[in-house]
């Protein structure tokens, strides 16, 4: 199996089959990325499609100063921006979440082995925690979800969005903030807890 530089390097002097390459190491990473983003599946695998295309023709342009991946999550990143800043015009301004609120993020990862009134409930807080992403503004989502879900360091995420590390830091702090203050504000999370992470 060729490296991701030899395929870009490849796909670049215009061979389709190794951009196709490309596209299937990262299509599962990409789409869920958007599919966080959105919370839509139609949505998510056609802004999925769009990065792949933008990243097609702007491949010439791609500087091999970081990796392919990453260039390509900066890419469907703000594909999904831009089309929550659409669908947030189209649906007309909603309520937002002040930032002003304690720090905290919870994230609930499903487990067969509970009991089904247990399952039920994670899948209760899921829908809730999905929600509350959904009313934070689209580039505090981001953060979050390249940080919390993805798991990429500060520095990842900065270079992925070009932006300064702090700045990186500081809207991760806010997004969690963002989402805490719906969650708690819903009644079904406590203003009490809070995570060390």
């Amino acid at each position: 199996m060729s490296s991701e530089l030899e395929l870009v390097r490849q796909a670049k002097a215009g061979d389709q089959q190794a951009f196709a390459a490309l596209m299937e190491q990262n299509q599962t990473r990409i789409y869920n990325l958007a599919l966080r983003m959105t919370g839509n599946p139609d949505d998510a695998l056609e802004l999925s499609q769009e990065a792949f295309f933008n990243a097609w023709r702007g491949l010439g342009r791609f500087q091999e100063e970081s990796a392919f991946s990453t260039w390509l999550y900066r890419l469907a990143s703000n594909v999904c921006i831009d089309f929550l800043r659409r669908e947030k015009r189209r649906r007309g301004a909603s309520p937002s979440v002040s930032l002003d609120d304690e720090e905290n993020h919870t994230r609930e990862i499903p487990d067969q082995r509970y009991s089904p009134q247990e399952q039920m409930e994670q899948e209760e807080r899921r829908r809730l925690i999905q929600q509350g992403l959904d009313a934070i503004s689209p580039e505090h989502r981001q953060v979050l979800l390249l940080r919390e879900m993805e798991g990429l360091s500060y520095g990842e995420i900065a270079r992925i969005l070009d932006l300064e590390e702090g700045t990186v830091k500081s809207r991760i702090a806010r997004a969690r903030l963002a989402l805490r203050k719906y969650l708690v504000g819903t009644g079904n999370f406590s203003a009490a807890s809070s995570s060390t992470k």
